[in-house]
């Protein structure tokens, strides 16, 4: 082989592992962790939920995000280290399958796929997806319910301002403006999830990107949220 030929073979190899390291560390911007409240996600679903419901906002999901275009989605997986059977009784009470509590491991496993594989490297594998859930809503206390609960506002079903929910939200989230999803049915509209968005090393809260839209279904209103 000649000089010029390696030099070329050189340069390809070069740009390929620029191409590989490059590919494991882009394709988001942020993480959404967004949780549900068990009553108003039932009361919207098509088909009744199959068990009582707890008065608790418990976890949709972390989402690897994007300012601008489509998130991510079912990513490759890199790492196969499987989900450990020792977190499940943690997640069947902060994670639970609402719509069917019969079945939790199919919602894990969905989230996972089609979320959790896209937040690496800040997610390392399917374990480390469901530790790090584990972690942000106990350890690091970011459990809606409770954050709500500590300004004193409680479930009481009661209809509230969405400026007196994002000033409790702010409070345990460093002021970071979080984003609120509602739903209105018989006049009525409810509160159905808040996500907390941090930045894509989970290292620091953000003020959540991309609120929902006027003349968005999902639109919350400045007052009388029924929460």
């Amino acid at each position: 082989m000649g000089i010029t030929g390696m030099i070329s073979m050189i340069t390809m190899v070069f740009s390929l592992l620029v191409l590989i390291l490059s590919s494991s560390t882009v394709g988001f911007d942020y993480f959404q962790f967004t949780q549900q409240y068990q009553p108003a996600v039932c009361n919207f679903n098509p088909t009744p939920c199959k068990d009582p419901t707890d008065k608790l906002f418990t976890v949709h999901g972390l989402w690897p995000s994007n300012n601008v275009g489509g998130d991510p989605e079912s990513c490759k997986i890199r790492n196969h280290r499987t989900r450990a059977k020792a977190l499940e009784p943690q997640l069947e009470i902060i994670w639970p399958n609402v719509l069917d509590r019969t079945n939790h491991t199919a919602f894990w496993r969905r989230q996972w796929i089609k979320h959790g594989t896209c937040g690496y490297p800040t997610i390392q594998n399917e374990n480390d997806y469901f530790e790090t859930v584990v972690k942000m809503y106990i350890t690091e206390k970011q459990n809606v319910s409770k954050i709500l609960s500590n300004a004193k506002i409680e479930p009481d079903g009661i209809k509230r301002t969405l400026a007196d929910l994002e000033i409790a939200i702010r409070s345990g989230t460093d002021n970071k403006k979080p984003k609120f999803k509602c739903q209105k049915k018989r006049r009525v509209t409810e509160l159905v999830e808040v996500t907390l968005c941090s930045d894509k090393n989970r290292a620091h809260f953000i003020d959540c990107p991309n609120p929902f839209q006027p003349g968005s279904p999902y639109l919350c209103p400045t007052n009388n949220i029924l929460y």
